[in-house]
This record gives C-alpha cells, structure tokens and sequence, in this order.
C-alpha cells in the first residue's frame, strides 16, 4: 500500500509540477500587460500598444498549455484521490468550481477579446479587455489557492455523520487567514517570474541587436516592475507567511529549518546536509539566534523543534523539505541583488549598454521558475503525513481500488504527451520571440502613430 501511495503522489507531483510551468507566468504577464497598456492609452504611444500585442500572444500560448496541462489534475481527484475528494468534496469543491465557472471563463472571454477585438474596439474599451484578463486571472489563482490553505489550515467546517467535511461558513473558507497570506506571497512570486522573462526577452532582443526599441520597454518594465516585487516577496511577503507557518505549523517550519530539538535561541541554518537517522544538520552555517528573532522578534525565544511531536507526524522526506525551502529563499535573496544592481544601472542610464547586465537578466530567466516550484513542493511535502492538515492522512485519502499497474501507464502516458506539448509549445513560443513585436525594423518617431479612436 505504500509503494502505491507514494506512486500515486509522485503522479500527481508530476502533471501539478508540468502544469505550474505556465499559470505562475501568465499570472504574472496579466499584470505586465495591463501596465504596458495602460501607459500606452494614456501617452498615446504606439510602441506601448504593440508590446501589450506581443506580449498578450506570449500570453495566449501559456494559457492554452495552462488550460491543456489543468483539465487531468481535476480528474485525478476522482481517480487516484477519490477517498479525499469524497470526505472534502463539500468543501474543496465550492472554491474549485468557482475558479472554472467565474473566473476561467471571465479570463477567457476577454483574452478572446484583446487578442481579436480591438479594432471593434474603444482604447478605453481594449484597455478594460486587458483588466478583465487580469482579474480572471488573479481571481483563477485566488480560488485554487484557498481550495489549498483549507488542506494546510482547514477551518469554518463541520464534520458530519459519515466522516465528511462541510463548510459551516462559505466566507470562512474562502478568507481563509493562511489563504491570504498565501495567496499574495504566490502571486507575487508570478509577478517575479513575469518581469524576469520580460526584462530577460528584452535583454534577448538588445544583444541581438533586435527590436531594440520595445527591448528597451521590455527590460526597463521588467526591472522596475521586478525590483519592486523582488523586495517585497522578501519582506513583507515572505516574513509573514514564514511567521504564520511557525505557529500554526510549528513541525514544518522545523523540517524547514533542519532543527531537530527544541531550542531556545534557535540558529538559522544558512548551508548544512539534514540527516533524520541523527537528528542533526551535518556541516551547518548557521547564524546563531536568528530563527528565534525572525519567528518571534527576541534572539532568546525557544522554538519548537521536530522532537516536540510524535516522528510518526513529522514529513516523511525532510532533506526534501529543507533543501526546497533553501532554494526558495537563497533564489528570493538572489533576485533582489540582480534587480537591485539592474535599476541602478537603469536609474544611471547605462543599463542598456552593459552586456554583462543584460546576460544577468538573460540568464536569470529560469530561476524564478525554479524558485516558485521549489516553494510550493517546501508548502505541499511539508504538509505531510496530513492530506489535510491534521484531520486527514495522506493514506487515508487515496483510491484503493486503483491498482500501482493502473498508476504506473497514466503516469508513463502523461509523461510521453507532455513531453510531445513541451514540443509544441517550445516551438511556438520560439515563432512568436522569432517574429517579435512591431515590424522587424527600427521605430523611427515618424513611425508611432497614434491609436485611432473607434466606437466601442
């Protein structure tokens, strides 16, 4: 039963992982986009409407991978997690289905529409198109994210007669406290991964010697809009979702910090290899009273390591835990230093013609990929042993009835179809960078027409 288990995670692991690669972006285009379009309605700039154009295409490929990716993951519930969405399905199943009945359809309406509409179009209206994507996606993003802070901090429910779980307050659930928290941190995480590939793309484009017009609005929208969300996921963001986890996680926030015993003036281990079987860090840096000030604003605080519960609840892969949560925060820590340097070089005007510069941002562009995946596999294996924290087992929550040879060709067979959509998609986002924005030329001042006013 194990083995199953374990498989059964790992398939799930697998097609969430493969479908994150594309919402955290346009999540954090959605956002961009507005940006560009709203400087380009209120300048009147051409340049601005062609790069809000290219960008909303950048954005159409990723959504449609999004949508291709997400549609397994709601039959898997149903297959490989029956028992789960059974006992939850009261519950879990109200936010889900408002994120496919409200939000997705919203997000897809006036994509449809900015992409095809604008010549039917006001520029007012086209603009509103460009907002309306933006809340369809952020709300899209909002309902998955509190489906997932009941399971970390479940609250407003009943549990009923035959084991199920019921909401006993709609709003409850949805203004979840974890949620909220929760829920900007990961937006904020898109926003990072959508400036990276907007400044990294411009960057692409001025060493190329290509586009260096809507390059340079590329790069400069990309670091401003970066450094600012950069900082943020630092701090505030990620200080107060880290504090909320310790109290209410105390056990995963330990794994997180490799801290095996109860310790007053608890260090923060900058570097180290987590070994269980001792219950030590092996080669530890660590800075000693930092934890025990960033959890509880003293250096002498005691925190509660993993022996203050029973092992049988501690995550069943700590390494794992660790080594994510250290990736997270050391790529957070790197970003802020490359945006940082990148807008005082924007700031002083020679970021353009610092190749060494545009390579950072070039070659920064898979990071922030790596770092919000890393995240959410810190929050999700943390969680463990729980499906739902403290209420549910994760094997109590699987289907019994599907057999590991069931699991092992849906696995086999998501992996071979992805890896021919990897194949599609790559090959599409390389036409559209090909193609670029605007006319492959460079924009003279003659050539920014203004945006011609239409009946809506």
């Amino acid at each position: 039963m194990e083995h199953q288990i374990l498989l059964s995670r790992i398939h799930f692991a697998f097609t969430i992982t493969f479908h994150y690669i594309f919402p955290q972006l346009t999540m954090g285009l959605a956002l961009l986009i507005v940006i560009l379009k709203t400087i380009a309605v209120t300048r009147n700039e051409e340049r601005y409407h062609e790069a809000s154009r290219f960008w909303a295409r950048v954005f159409a490929v990723n959504f449609v991978m999004g949508v291709v990716t997400g549609i397994p993951m709601e039959f898997q519930f149903g297959t490989n997690w029956a028992t789960f969405s059974q006992l939850t399905g009261g519950i879990l199943g109200q936010p889900v289905s408002m994120e496919g009945v409200f939000s997705f359809f919203m997000e897809s309406a006036f994509l449809g529409l900015f992409l095809f509409g604008e010549k039917r179009l006001s520029k007012w209206a086209h603009w509103g198109s460009a907002v309306m994507v933006f809340i369809g996606s952020w709300a899209s993003g909002y309902f998955i994210i509190m489906a997932d802070a009941w399971m970390q901090h479940p609250v407003a429910y009943t549990r009923l007669p035959d084991g199920s779980f019921a909401p006993s307050s709609f709003w409850g659930v949805l203004l979840n406290p974890w949620g909220l928290l929760q829920y900007v941190h990961t937006m904020n995480g898109a926003v990072i991964t959508g400036s990276f590939v907007m400044a990294g793309l411009g960057a692409f484009y001025l060493l190329s010697n290509r586009h260096e017009d809507y390059a340079r609005i590329f790069v400069r929208t990309g670091v401003i809009v970066g450094v600012i969300a950069s900082i943020f996921q630092v701090f505030p963001s990620g200080d107060e979702h880290g504090r909320y986890v310790a109290h209410h996680q105390p056990v995963t926030a330990a794994a997180m910090e490799g801290l095996f015993q109860t310790t007053k003036g608890a260090p923060m281990v900058v570097i180290g290899q987590p070994n269980p079987q001792n219950k030590t860090i092996e080669n530890p840096l660590a800075f000693k009273g930092l934890l025990s000030f960033l959890v509880y604003g003293t250096f002498s605080a005691e925190v509660k390591g993993l022996d203050a519960v029973p092992q049988s609840d501690w995550p069943d892969n700590i390494p794992l835990v660790f080594f994510c949560y250290h990736i997270m925060v050391g790529l957070g820590s790197f970003f802020v230093a490359v945006m940082i340097v990148c807008a005082f070089l924007l700031w002083r005007q020679k970021l353009f013609d610092q190749p060494w510069a545009l390579w950072a941002l070039l070659l920064c562009v898979p990071f922030p990929y790596i770092a919000n995946i890393a995240g959410w596999v810190t929050a999700e294996t943390g969680r463990q042993p729980w499906i739902v924290y403290g209420l549910m087992r994760t094997r109590d929550g699987f289907s019994r009835m599907i057999s590991t040879g069931d699991t092992w060709f849906t696995l086999l067979g998501f992996m071979g179809l992805y890896a021919l959509l990897s194949i599609l998609f790559l090959f599409l986002l390389q036409e559209t960078i090909k193609e670029g924005p605007g006319p492959q030329t460079k924009l003279t001042p003659a050539a920014s027409a203004s945006y011609p006013e239409q009946g809506a």
